[in-house]
């Protein structure tokens, strides 16, 4: 089963996880580090020495951690930034060490927000990201060509989410997302004067972590497997989780809020066996199905 789910999936995943525990000050090592992810060490190796080797490092023995006045630095919007993008090269157009440091720079989180896995090359509107990437900074308003109409919008954040790039802006006084790569002929308006970021649109941007702004949101209801409980204690792995019962045999029912069906199909998919669609049951025939097709 656990090739039902992407590689860039497991990577992400991965990265975030060793991110959160060197952020933590934890003392990691190759061996245990793939024991525990049960991949080759050479695996783990290419993570602490070409992925994540942006970061200052110390080395103790066979451990790495971070020094001590760099912990606790990464917030969990920079983590899930970071794992969200690494490794991938043709998904950013310079992938290279200064932009790493960038996403997780505090200031970037102002520009760019990663909410899902990464199909999408964007080297094919690098140059439309960077008109757009300046114009959130300056707080000018952009004029554009998306589904051949003339817009004029004002961008708040370039978000990335399940494979495509989009621009999140306001028209008409509504938070709308426009697909990046649909967006045609970009001109800030910068005699238009500065416009003014509205809190109530921050604060949505925030809290949503879809692409669909303002639509009714699922619940859906999950099992966890005692195995695995822990992480899901620890740390908020689905799109608003909420543990709201612990079972007898260690395991857990956990609630998710959606509002689409690919924020948390993906999730259920990497720690299949581990978890498991209690209700509604036709998300979790849909999630079988996709994975018998998926296995011939």
């Amino acid at each position: 089963m656990e090739q039902a789910f992407s590689k860039n999936e497991k990577v992400s995943y991965r990265l975030a996880d060793i991110l959160t525990r060197l952020n933590m000050g934890e003392k990691l090592s190759i061996k245990s580090l793939a024991e525990e992810y049960q991949t080759h060490p050479r695996t783990i190796s290419r993570d602490l020495n070409e992925r994540l080797a942006f970061l200052p490092f110390e080395i103790e023995g066979d451990s790495y951690f971070l020094p001590s006045h760099y912990l606790g630095k990464l917030t969990y919007q920079d983590i899930k930034n970071f794992a969200q993008i690494s490794g991938f090269a043709n998904l950013y157009p310079k992938l290279d060490k200064s932009f790493l440091r960038e996403i997780l720079d505090s200031r970037a989180n102002s520009v760019y927000s990663a909410k899902g896995y990464f199909f999408e090359d964007a080297s094919l509107f690098s140059d439309t990201l960077s008109v757009f990437k300046a114009a959130i900074q300056a707080r000018y308003q952009v004029e554009f060509v998306y589904k051949h109409q003339p817009r004029l919008v004002q961008p708040y954040r370039i978000i990335h989410h399940h494979g495509c790039w989009y621009l999140a802006a306001v028209s008409n006084n509504q938070l709308r997302a426009y697909r990046m790569s649909r967006i045609s002929q970009p001109q800030p308006k910068a005699e238009l004067g500065e416009f003014d970021f509205e809190p109530t649109i921050l604060k949505q941007l925030e809290n949503e972590e879809s692409i669909w702004f303002g639509q009714q949101k699922q619940e859906v209801i999950l099992s966890v497997h005692g195995e695995v409980a822990l992480h899901f204690k620890q740390r908020q792995l689905l799109p608003e989780q909420e543990v709201i019962k612990s079972l007898d045999d260690g395991g857990l029912l956990v609630s998710s809020k959606i509002t689409h069906v690919t924020q948390i199909l993906p999730l259920v998919r990497y720690w299949i066996p581990h978890l498991k669609i209690v209700n509604p049951e036709s998300l979790q025939q849909q999630l079988e199905g996709e994975l018998k097709g998926y296995l011939g």
